[in-house]
């Protein structure tokens, strides 16, 4: 939904021709214009400010950046995806690599047993040539989980309707899917292995790899 409500916005600024520094409707007024709820929108801001094409200033409202020089031309669309995608990998790398390391020392063997139907259904799917992306999210929904903190995990699920832009063909590139596949199966060999080292380790490798292909792309 916020990706829609955030396309909307787009639309209007393109539409009403607003420049740097005007300001957008209220909140509640865009609320009724679009016909969302408050979270759906505030999640569309989160996203549009991320991408610098709106700047919430609290108590004051939301306002438009400078888009004149780009006006949601492809190539710097694909520029702000991926200037997007590198800044929650940061988040990712902080917040799940510590999920990782937790649920080496914490997970339960019923937990193990889980991530390994995950990994086979991952395997499956894979070789079928299917869509990976779904149970991709299921597993690194598994591990954070297996981490054992609940304030962890609720902080990880508050941003993640971003977090998700990983796991919906970022980029328009399943490489993400195909080219990470193997470091999924070493991760959970060293969180199955109580071995935090281990699986921090694999869990570097895999965010390496997203971050060098986001980087070439």
């Amino acid at each position: 939904m916020h990706e829609l409500v955030s396309q909307e916005i787009q639309n209007y600024i393109e539409e009403k021709d607003l420049q740097e520094g005007d300001k957008l409707p209220s909140v509640e007024e865009m609320m009724k214009m679009f016909g969302v709820g408050r979270s759906s929108l505030r999640e569309a801001l989160r996203y549009l400010e991320a991408i610098e094409i709106v700047t919430v200033v609290n108590g004051k409202g939301v306002f438009v950046r400078d888009v004149g020089s780009y006006r949601f031309a492809g190539k710097i669309k694909v520029e702000n995806e991926k200037r997007f995608l590198l800044s929650i990998l940061d988040v990712r790398r902080a917040l799940e690599g510590k999920a990782v390391e937790l649920a080496a020392r914490r997970i339960t063997p019923a937990q193990i047993a889980e991530l390994t139907e995950v990994l086979k259904e991952y395997s499956r799917l894979k070789e079928a040539g299917k869509d990976t992306s779904k149970i991709d999210l299921a597993f690194h929904r598994s591990v954070m989980k297996a981490a054992s903190n609940p304030i962890l995990y609720s902080v990880l699920e508050s941003i993640s309707g971003m977090y998700e832009k990983f796991f919906n063909e970022p980029l328009g590139d399943k490489r993400l899917f195909d080219e990470t596949y193997p470091f999924h199966r070493t991760i959970f060999e060293g969180i199955a292995a109580r071995d935090p080292k281990q699986a921090l380790a694999e869990f570097d490798k895999l965010m390496n790899r997203i971050e060098d292909i986001i980087r070439a792309y």
